[in-house]
């Protein structure tokens, strides 16, 4: 993976953390700092899931990425919202 692709995993990995807090029902009790985390880590495995299963080389928009990204990032945030609770 190249700088820019990492930059740019970055970037959508913050959309991505943010998507996620919407898709899920409910108030969580993560800051926004572990949901940008959370959606960073989800989108760098979600480009890579969707490169293994070959669905990440259109020419536009990757849908079927994003969505493996968001559903990693939402099941990451109510993973370590379920964390936070227990504490």
């Amino acid at each position: 993976m190249e700088i820019s692709g990492i930059i740019s995993a970055i970037v959508i990995g913050l959309i991505i953390g943010a998507l996620a807090r919407l898709v899920l029902p409910g108030r969580q009790r993560i800051g926004i700092l572990w949901t940008m985390a959370v959606g960073i880590v989800a989108a760098l495995i979600g480009t890579a899931i969707a490169a293994g299963l070959g669905v990440g080389d259109t020419d536009g928009v990757d849908w079927i990425e994003w969505l493996i990204q968001i559903a990693l990032a939402a099941a990451g945030v109510a993973a370590l919202d379920r964390v936070k609770a227990h504490r």
